[in-house]
């Protein structure tokens, strides 16, 4: 096994195999998950050709179940006994609203829920790894999201697409700040990103109007290898050790909006986080 292991969500296709493709040949022992078994084992087996490095291996699950995420952290857990790097890089964007098996609403529970229950089941392991890091992927979405902490999974307001998407991205924000000061004096960074406009998958499960004008436009967008070079940089590079709580956007620090900077919303997030994914802190961590 590589001396270093980085596990990565969304790891198929676009940003999330472009990562790991270069994170692979930078000698990090890779663990993907993917919620398709045929995509991932393409993935892992081009990676392996491309890079030359044999250790990159397949976890497969789908994040809009609970019970897939902690089966699959487990199976992690029983793999590596040591995690350095987490990126949590899988996404979705649906056109309309649609609720997974557990009844919640699938962009909250995919993009959301899944980046917080999978890192607090990882989260010791990480620790005892120190220093290791946790990369989540927002983006610059997140200033037109909306943010209504009573009403998270749009039960109530009209389903806008983009305005669902943003306001995910939003909480993956917020919430990478209120994972980073819980994280202070541990060695385990939490910073987020913003990969760019990239052309990807995301979305393309949708049909209509809609998903036609988003493939025209994905022709304009940047390519995944550049869409990841910001996930990547915060996955490996010295510049970024011990940094923490902060937003990239092309390898550099960017400032998320002003909403994202609230502490009092972020810590509520938090709380609502644990109520739906049924986690809760050790005793003597958290606040």
């Amino acid at each position: 096994m590589a001396e270093r292991v980085c596990i990565i969500t969304g790891a198929s296709s676009g940003i999330g195999r472009a990562a790991a493709c270069e994170l692979a040949r930078g000698g990090l022992a890779l663990g993907l998950v993917c919620r398709s078994p045929s995509r991932g084992e393409d993935a892992v087996a081009a990676i392996r050709s491309a890079t030359g490095n044999d250790d990159v291996e397949l976890f497969v699950a789908d994040l809009a179940v609970q019970d897939e995420i902690r089966r699959v952290a487990a199976e992690i857990l029983e793999r590596y006994p040591a995690i350095h790097v987490l990126l949590n890089n899988a996404g979705v964007m649906h056109m309309r609203r649609t609720e997974t098996p557990d009844g919640i609403e699938s962009t909250f529970a995919v993009n959301h829920l899944a980046y917080f229950l999978l890192t607090q089941l990882l989260l010791d392991r990480l620790r005892a790894s120190a220093p290791a890091r946790i990369v989540n992927v927002a983006s610059d979405a997140h200033r037109f999201g909306q943010l209504d902490l009573d009403d998270l999974e749009y039960r109530r307001r009209r389903f806008r697409p983009m305005q669902v998407y943003g306001s995910s991205k939003l909480l993956n924000i917020l919430w990478t700040y209120e994972l980073a000061r819980r994280l202070e004096g541990s060695g385990v960074t939490a910073n987020c990103l913003h990969p760019g406009g990239v052309n990807t998958g995301l979305g393309d499960q949708n049909a209509g109007p809609l998903y036609l004008l988003g493939k025209l436009v994905k022709i304009f967008m940047r390519t995944p290898e550049r869409g990841a070079e910001t996930s990547v940089y915060l996955c490996r590079s010295p510049e970024v050790e011990g940094v923490s709580g902060r937003y990239f956007a092309d390898c550099r620090e960017r400032r998320s909006s002003p909403i994202a900077h609230d502490r009092d919303a972020a810590r509520r997030l938090w709380e609502q986080s644990e109520r739906l994914t049924g986690v809760s802190p050790p005793a003597g961590r958290g606040r």
